[in-house]
């Protein structure tokens, strides 16, 4: 019906009305000085972009969509990215005066746009697809400069797939001279995991979607960029138990995750390089450059994390289960 915006400075109270109910229909810029809001009026789609100083309307335009289902700002905040329903594939780009910039559509009757993700340098927009490809536009001509796919095999020897692998501790408890505690217990016998590097070809664990349901686990549902530009961290949902990194100076595929359960999140470092992935356990891997490492959630209990978040500093991440939290904290290297 109505978004309501509570100034919690002046106590005043602004209103604004017809907001469309979608997966993600208000988008703030990166600097906080303007709110774009997704609005459905008559049947009909249309874009309001606010001041958020004083909540006043600087544009309000109507787009070119069937079902908009969701807007996002490039980080400049110069330009507003709008996708229309998996039923139509249309990604529209707006200026913040409410032009239309471009429009790109890259096929036309099968399901279509699942995720988008800008570049921290606005120079790029990744768009992932429900054929299970990312396509990248560039910020000039706002054509695509590539394509990237998921296959099943990992083929190129230029790829380096990181396997986990799982073993159990073997501890002599004949040995030890006291009892562990219940928490020391459980970190003993519990089973460790680690990264093995698999030989290419690689053929990763493949699910074939059910056709004849809603939202089937098919396409390109996670992406997202490092801090720096120069990496593109995708999950396809065919194969849910793998992260792709791609290199995005050369374009290629540089390094692929696989997991041992399904993937639930990923998030890169916002100071650096380095991608935080979580699987529904009680386990964070970090990958880098420099190579990946398994980082075990010390604690009594199953603490299953299902999603995490990167402090501004890098120095610290927040990992959430479903009724609980957990503080990460990193140690940082002496230079």
């Amino acid at each position: 019906l109505r978004i309501t915006v509570w100034s919690l400075c002046t106590k005043s109270v602004s209103y604004i009305k017809y907001p469309k109910a979608c997966q993600q229909g208000v988008a703030f810029t990166k600097d906080g000085r303007y709110m774009a809001v997704a609005e459905r009026r008559d049947c009909k789609d249309f874009i309001s972009i606010f001041v958020c100083k004083n909540w006043q309307l600087l544009r309000h335009f109507d787009t070119e969509t069937q079902d908009l289902f969701g807007i996002e700002w490039a980080p400049n905040g110069c330009v507003l990215a709008a996708w229309d329903t998996c039923l139509e594939y249309k990604v529209l780009l707006y200026s913040l005066d409410g032009r239309l910039l471009s429009s790109y559509c890259a096929y036309e009757w099968p399901l279509g746009v699942k995720s988008i993700a800008w570049s921290p340098s606005s120079q790029f927009l990744a768009i992932g697809s429900f054929d299970e490809k990312v396509r990248i536009l560039n910020h000039v001509t706002w054509k695509k400069i590539t394509e990237l796919d998921h296959p099943a095999t990992i083929t190129s020897k230029k790829t380096i797939v990181y396997k986990e692998v799982e073993k159990s501790p073997t501890v002599d408890t004949e040995r030890l001279s006291f009892l562990p505690t219940r928490s020391l217990a459980s970190s003993l016998f519990s089973t460790q995991s680690k990264y093995d590097i698999s030989q290419v070809p690689v053929s990763l664990q493949y699910i074939k979607p059910v056709a004849d349901r809603a939202n089937p686990k098919v396409g390109v549902g996670m992406l997202a960029f490092s801090a720096d530009n120069c990496f593109l961290a995708t999950k396809n949902d065919n194969i849910p138990n793998a992260v792709w990194i791609w290199d995005i100076r050369k374009l290629k595929l540089s390094v692929v995750l696989e997991q041992l359960c399904t993937i639930q999140y990923f998030q890169w470092d916002p100071c650096q390089p380095r991608l935080a992935v979580c699987t529904g356990g009680s386990r964070v891997y970090l990958w880098s450059p420099a190579g990946c490492i398994v980082v075990q959630v010390p604690g009594e209990g199953d603490f299953q994390i299902m999603s995490l978040s990167w402090h501004s500093s890098g120095d610290s991440m927040l990992l959430l289960s479903k009724d609980h939290f957990c503080v990460c904290y990193l140690e940082r290297e002496e230079v």
